[in-house]
């Protein structure tokens, strides 16, 4: 655990000289990112959860731009994907690398026949979206190589180390996929549930967070460059002990109505946001 902390220190040092690879986004950008957020294809369960997640503060913060192509990694049942493909439809590119059909767990399956359904309802907003496959360790091209300007996953790195999938043995398997999806110059942004110790995390996560150094160490590993860091997702309320992990919190309450009131007003997770980089060769 100590190499952890001690990467941190290295790459707090790297960050205070770098310079951003990619600016805020540009007017026109914005405009459409606020009107994707503002939709009406967007669920009211959806739309109470972006004072939690703030999709225009992290996608400005990680550059993202409507004439870009994007993969997104593992968006379940869509709640990035309605607010990116949108977006992206009339001038950039948007690959949802989602789970396979026939993949081991129900949650998997539920997301994707929830994420498939959500594109057929709403065609005029979806057609474009390129649907791909990323199942660990064998089916890994997320979008043809070096194709990709942008990578995004959120609250999924934590997943890579959980005994669901292998306790890490394929962890490096994807971030090398995410690298190579990437141009030289692209960006991987990461967003997950942090774990604040890197010393005294679990190493399989099975609370559901995981320290942001653990997880520049496999960035990084991959070949990947840190440029930037941001606490706009930070929730200070979230202990991190609850009963049932980080799904204790909303929109989970795996507790059921147990201590409801509690978590709610704890709301969700507190979490990091980190802007990394593919260097060009």
């Amino acid at each position: 655990m100590m190499r952890f902390s001690h990467l941190l220190v290295t790459t707090i040092v790297v960050l205070a000289s770098a310079s951003p690879v990619q600016a805020a986004m540009n007017t026109g950008t914005r405009t459409l990112v606020e009107a994707a957020i503002a939709g009406e294809h967007r669920s009211n369960e959806n739309r109470a959860r972006d004072r939690y997640r703030k999709p225009l503060e992290t996608l400005d913060f990680l550059g993202l731009d409507a004439g870009m192509t994007v993969v997104e990694i593992w968006p379940g049942t869509g709640w990035y994907s309605e607010i990116l493909a949108p977006v992206l439809k009339d001038g950039g590119r948007f690959y949802a690398a989602q789970f396979d059909p026939n993949g081991p767990y129900g949650y998997q399956r539920r997301g994707l026949g929830a994420f498939l359904t959500k594109l057929g309802s709403t065609p005029d907003l979806y057609r474009q979206v390129v649907v791909t496959t990323f199942d660990l360790p064998y089916r890994l091209e997320i979008a043809p190589r070096a194709s990709a300007d942008m990578v995004l996953t959120f609250r999924n790195v934590h997943n890579l180390v959980m005994d669901l999938y292998g306790g890490g043995r394929y962890a490096d398997l994807a971030f090398q996929a995410m690298f190579d999806a990437l141009k030289p110059g692209g960006i991987l942004g990461v967003v997950d549930h942090e774990w604040d110790d890197a010393a005294t995390e679990d190493p399989l996560s099975a609370n559901g967070y995981i320290s942001r150094a653990r997880t520049i160490a496999m960035a990084e590993a991959a070949g990947f460059e840190l440029v930037a860091a941001s606490d706009i997702l930070k929730n200070p309320r979230d202990t991190r002990d609850h009963p049932a992990g980080v799904w204790t919190l909303p929109p989970s309450f795996a507790r059921g109505d147990e201590d409801r009131q509690k978590y709610e007003a704890i709301g969700e997770s507190d979490r990091f946001l980190l802007k990394f980089v593919k260097p060009a060769p």
